[in-house]
């Protein structure tokens, strides 16, 4: 499977909303004390927790929105989907 993100490629990230964000956003979240690039595989606006995964299937767990710190708008200058109406406003 390929990756979503290749090493070495240029990613722009904003700070995100996390009210907006939906499963397949790629989100910057904090896990076990780690900063990573993650997908979003679930969601639970209830609880307000997202499931983070990799693109090969493999989930990671749940963190809760005060630990997703940005989304990915875009990769190597393309812009992502419906990104940028998630980006959190001043």
């Amino acid at each position: 499977m390929v990756p979503l993100i290749r090493s070495r490629q240029l990613v722009t990230v904003a700070p995100v909303d996390p009210t907006k964000l939906e499963v397949g956003d790629i989100v910057l979240a904090r896990v076990a004390g780690t900063t990573y690039l993650h997908l979003i595989s679930a969601l639970n606006a209830s609880t307000g927790r997202v499931q983070i995964s990799n693109n090969r299937g493999r989930v990671n767990g749940w963190t809760n929105y005060a630990r997703v710190y940005g989304i990915c708008t875009a990769i190597d200058g393309v812009p992502r989907p419906r990104s940028l109406d998630k980006v959190r406003q001043p």
